[in-house]
Formats: structure tokens, C-alpha cells, sequence
């Protein structure tokens, strides 16, 4: 089994994706890693490290997108958790086994260049699960 060696990143939507970057920096010495827009997902997000962590600040193109919908109904805060993977084959196989929801049946490549795929936060006690294969 390919269970999860690390927590990849924490995935925060934002309402003000520059501001935000301004104060992950100020507040915690965050460095940017990385910056990507998807027109696809209606997101722009940016890859922040802070020490050995890393954190995914993600903002909204639009309002019918996820992270819009998202905001406009939670507000900005914790979106998900990302779980770092060797194979995610092995790994959605062994999530399918336990039962859980995938929202992604099959790997798709994240904004990051990485395949990802999303399992349904119902099935994780209400918190979005990312795997990313390492």
C-alpha cells in the first residue's frame, strides 16, 4: 500500500490572494515557492514554505468556482489537506478499499505540475483530502 509518508501541504482559500501572501510572509517568513493561475478551475493559488511545511493559499478567478463558492459560503479559511503519496494508484486503490468517496476516480495533474486527485470530505470526517504523488 502507498499509505500517505507526509503532510504535503494545507490548502487556504483566501479572498485577497496578494494581501495574503504579503501576510504569510510578514507574519510567519513564508517564501514563495510558486505561482499559478487555472483558468479551468477559476483559481489562482500561490505555494508558500514555511519551515519544513508548506502552505497553499488559493483565491478565486470567478465566483461560480469552487474556492468562489467556497468563500461565499465559509469565508476564507482552511480548505483542505494534502497528503504527500510514492504512487497514487496504489493509494486511491487502497482509499477505494476503505471505502472512502473519491472525488477523483482517476489522477489528475495539479496546478504544481504533480498528479493529484481529491477524496470527498464526507469521507474524511468532513475535511477535503488531497493526495499528491511525490
Amino acid at each position: 500500500m502507498s499509505a500517505p509518508d507526509r503532510i504535503h501541504h494545507i490548502g487556504v482559500a483566501v479572498a485577497d490572494l496578494d494581501e495574503s501572501i504579503r501576510l504569510y510572509r510578514n507574519a510567519l517568513g513564508a517564501e514563495l515557492v510558486h505561482r499559478a493561475a487555472s483558468e479551468t478551475e477559476g483559481l489562482e493559488a500561490a505555494l508558500l514554505r514555511v519551515g519544513d511545511g508548506e502552505i497553499e493559499l488559493m483565491s478565486a478567478m470567478r465566483e461560480d468556482s469552487p474556492i468562489g463558492k467556497f468563500v461565499a459560503k465559509r469565508g476564507p479559511g482552511l480548505h483542505h489537506v494534502a497528503y504527500g503519496v510514492t504512487d497514487i494508484e496504489v493509494a486511491l486503490a487502497a482509499a477505494r478499499e476503505a471505502g472512502l468517496e473519491l472525488i477523483d476516480a482517476e489522477p489528475r495533474i495539479g496546478l504544481h505540475g504533480r498528479r493529484i486527485a481529491f477524496v470527498h470530505p464526507k469521507s474524511m470526517g468532513g475535511v477535503l483530502t488531497e493526495f499528491v504523488e511525490t
